[in-house]
């Protein structure tokens, strides 16, 4: 009976370990390939009806501002900067929805 016992914890284990290193460390791949993709992903905001777009890479870098003519009114600066102020931060929330949905995907198991 003591052998049985002392044979259980050490015989199962390393089966188990490298199960689950194995499992860590493809979890792993599929993250940092996600993450790779994120980083190429391009999200938009915009403002005043479109009339300023922000663009937006998954590295939350800017890549590229769109602004009508319309929206440009030399009596009323603060509007305008106000509206890509507005796009800007829309684009970096849908970054960050798109980032945490990807990246739930992988934690969301782990109780984190």
């Amino acid at each position: 009976m003591g052998k049985g016992r002392g044979g259980f914890p050490g015989g199962g284990m390393p089966g188990n370990m490298s199960q689950l290193m194995k499992q860590a460390q493809r979890m792993q791949r599929q993250m940092e390939e996600a993450q790779a993709q994120l980083e190429e992903t391009e999200m938009t905001g915009t403002a005043g009806g479109g009339v300023v777009e922000v663009t937006v890479s998954g590295k939350k870098e800017i890549t590229k501002i769109k602004i009508d003519p319309e929206a440009v009114d030399p009596e009323d600066v603060e509007m305008l900067e106000d509206l890509v102020m507005a796009a800007a931060n829309e684009a970096l929330r849908k970054v960050d929805e798109v980032s945490q949905a990807s990246m739930s995907k992988f934690t969301g198991g782990l109780g984190l």
